[in-house]
């Protein structure tokens, strides 16, 4: 029992050391997100019908990445509310201002959704967490996304420049950020789902 005890302290000592050497073969410094290649989905359950899923088309990050020791990286993002798009061809009703307006994002009131980074931590070679401010509606709160490094380029075939890809997931609940239309036909729980490559300034 002593024997299996000492081995699992060991393994486990040797994980965190292998997580904590984790490295990102680019240079470190200032990175921002490609705009063509960068998405944030959020999905509502939708009267339990189907899993509705919108998206924006403004969104601005900046990475502070410390290559050396990636947890030390700073993450901010900027998103316009007002730039929701909700893929709806409805004839004669702008859906997009609905969701836009007091009803749900109060977007003329509220003219900026940001996160940020407060703490990151390792988790495996390519995976993370990061948990940070999200100000939504006038509110904030932390949240924490898990995280994927899917792969890092230097440089990128195309643009010629160090290039960082990640893939990232949470979910928050809506009514703590006050936004309580329709809870409960609509879930209160909003799942994100987030795409994106930091191209090195």
């Amino acid at each position: 029992m002593r024997l299996n005890t000492v081995l699992a302290a060991a393994l486990l000592a040797l994980s965190a050391s292998a997580v904590s050497a984790q490295t990102i073969d680019v240079p470190a410094g200032t990175y921002v997100a490609d705009k063509a290649h960068t998405n944030l989905l959020w999905t509502v359950s939708h009267f339990g019908l189907s899993n509705y899923i919108g998206r924006f088309d403004e969104i601005d990050a900046k990475l502070a990445l410390d290559s050396k020791d990636p947890a030390k990286s700073k993450l901010e993002v900027t998103v316009d509310p007002k730039s929701v798009d909700t893929n709806d061809g409805a004839v004669g009703k702008d859906f997009n201002a609905e969701i836009a307006s007091e009803m749900f994002f109060d977007a003329a009131k509220f003219s900026k959704i940001t996160f940020v980074s407060k703490e990151i931590k390792l988790t495996g070679k390519d995976t993370g967490t990061v948990t940070g401010d999200l100000t939504f509606h006038g509110v904030t709160k932390p949240v924490t996304l898990d995280v994927k490094m899917n792969a890092a380029l230097n440089p990128h075939p195309m643009s010629k420049k160090p290039t960082v890809g990640f893939s990232a997931t949470g979910t928050i609940k809506r009514s703590e950020f006050g936004v309580t239309t329709l809870v409960g036909p609509v879930s209160d729980d909003v799942k994100l789902t987030i795409e994106t490559e930091f191209v090195a300034q």
